[in-house]
């Protein structure tokens, strides 16, 4: 497999011996995320809840370069216990965890009026309580190695955005608890930061987000006139992490090309899509399918 994410930016090796554990490392952006980490001299575990999907990826990042070491654990972010299990499976097979990323989450198309308390429920336990579930049941081996902690946020709550109530909900209460956390574990040398992406393309965000025939009109949108790319992601990741962004904590990066300050971010008409989104048939799906 050749490496795709190669980059002159940053000095090879610059993360040799570095072990990252990342929740919903087998998904486009985290995915990437990660791959940046291991092409740099990271060994990474990726969690996810489709057990051969996250062991095909990790074993194909693994083939990344020569020597390294990528697993692939199955397990739901919303079971404490399970990723306890997790951590002290990846502190026994590396010795350690230095990086975190916290990127499991679940989202889809719902107005308020058909979004049920189970789904809203449910994204909030995935992507909210997922994020909390991770940190503290790797916080040991965060202070033990003044380890950095990456939350995958968004920029949803930064005002309005129909059909994303729970999911703006979700990702608001992220970056309240990356904050608390810069705050209460700093003194132990612990860094905690967000990256809220935006439109990037060639994700299952933009597919599912996206309304059929209304992608060109969200890329207008973006005042650099192009989505995002996942590149684009881990370059971020790859800065927070590296001994470049040493004394930032408790910050967001955006990167979205400044899409959030056009005040759109889903492409759909407004306020036609509200009134009639009994005809467009968004509708919560089932808390089984997340």
């Amino acid at each position: 497999m050749t490496a795709t994410y190669l980059t002159s930016v940053f000095q090879p090796g610059i993360f040799d011996n570095k072990i990252v554990f990342c929740t919903g490392g087998a998904g486009t952006i985290c995915r990437r995320q990660v791959e940046a980490l291991v092409i740099l001299g990271a060994n990474a575990v990726i969690v996810g809840r489709k057990k051969e999907v996250t062991e095909k990826a990790a074993a194909e990042i693994q083939q990344l370069r020569n020597g390294c070491k990528v697993i692939g654990l199955s397990v739901d972010v919303r079971d404490y216990k399970a990723l306890q299990e997790a951590v002290a499976r990846s502190v026994e097979e590396f010795g350690k965890i230095d990086y975190v990323i916290c990127g499991a989450a679940g989202n889809f198309l719902a107005d308020f009026r058909h979004l049920s308390s189970n789904a809203f429920k449910s994204v909030v336990d995935i992507d909210l309580l997922g994020s909390y579930n991770t940190v503290k049941a790797a916080q040991d081996q965060l202070i033990q190695n003044k380890g950095t902690v990456i939350f995958v946020s968004a920029t949803l709550h930064y005002y309005g955005v129909p059909f994303q109530s729970h999911v703006g909900a979700a990702k608001a209460g992220i970056d309240a608890l990356s904050n608390a956390l810069a705050v209460e574990l700093g003194p132990f040398g612990v860094r905690f930061n967000c990256i809220a992406p935006g439109p990037i393309d060639g994700t299952e965000g933009i597919s599912r987000l996206l309304p059929k025939g209304m992608k060109e009109r969200a890329r207008k949108l973006v005042p650099l006139q192009r989505f995002g790319t996942i590149d684009d992601v881990a370059n971020a990741t790859v800065f927070l992490f590296s001994p470049a962004s040493s004394f930032i904590t408790g910050a967001t990066i955006v990167v979205d090309g400044a899409a959030w300050h056009t005040g759109q971010q889903i492409a759909l008409p407004y306020p036609e899509s509200i009134l009639d989104s009994d005809e467009l048939g968004f509708a919560s799906p089932s808390k089984s399918k997340l």
